[in-house]
């Protein structure tokens, strides 16, 4: 039987969407499967939602864990972002801050590639982008992009950013850039990439 083809997986239409805009959709398959919210570091859970979607799909797959994290809450909410937005929206994540001076985030990206078929020791490719948390400003499309200032991006939120601007500068921009060299590069050889 022939090997599967590379898997990304992602319940998100927004993070499928960046994904397929920064390699290209070649020989890249995709299965939404919602992945369980673990506690941990950034790193252990990115490692863990990797192995889990690697045994359910059978073959090689790539997932992407975010997390934002707050320098006034020593790093929190962190890979809790995703129960935290769910439960108080952008408006709610920016109104945490209100007591605090330090306004200032940074935004983490890891991809996890792992293949069970292969061994059980997923391979990460992380990106980050430090900015600050601003009241909400362009369209509330996806996520907290509205309310997160990268310090590169000439005063603009992820929002109110092209996805070509966005892209050049973000957390997930600079993970994916990590990701396209280890498919085109490794022995993995995955015709794929733009």
């Amino acid at each position: 039987m022939a090997p599967l083809p590379l898997c990304f997986v992602t319940s998100s239409k927004k993070k499928l969407a960046e994904f397929l805009h920064a390699v290209g959709d070649g020989t890249v398959t995709h299965m939404s499967i919602d992945l369980p919210e673990l506690q941990g570091d950034p790193e252990t859970v990115a490692r863990e939602k990797a192995r889990t979607a690697s045994r359910i799909y059978g073959g090689p797959v790539l997932i992407e864990d975010v997390s934002l994290c707050f320098n006034a809450y020593k790093g929190l909410p962190g890979v809790y972002v995703k129960s935290f937005l769910t439960a108080v929206g952008p408006s709610g994540l920016c109104n945490m801050l209100l007591p605090y001076e330090d306004k200032a985030a940074y935004a983490l990206c890891i991809y996890a590639f792992c293949d069970v078929t292969v061994d059980d020791k997923p391979i990460l490719f992380t990106g980050r982008a430090d900015g600050k948390i601003v009241p909400p400003r362009g369209p509330p499309t996806f996520g907290w992009d509205c309310i997160f200032e990268p310090s590169e991006g000439g005063g603009k939120t992820y929002a109110e950013m092209e996805i070509v601007e966005k892209s050049a500068i973000s957390h997930r921009g600079k993970a994916l850039e990590k990701v396209k060299a280890f498919l085109t590069d490794s022995e993995f050889k995955i015709p794929c990439v733009k």
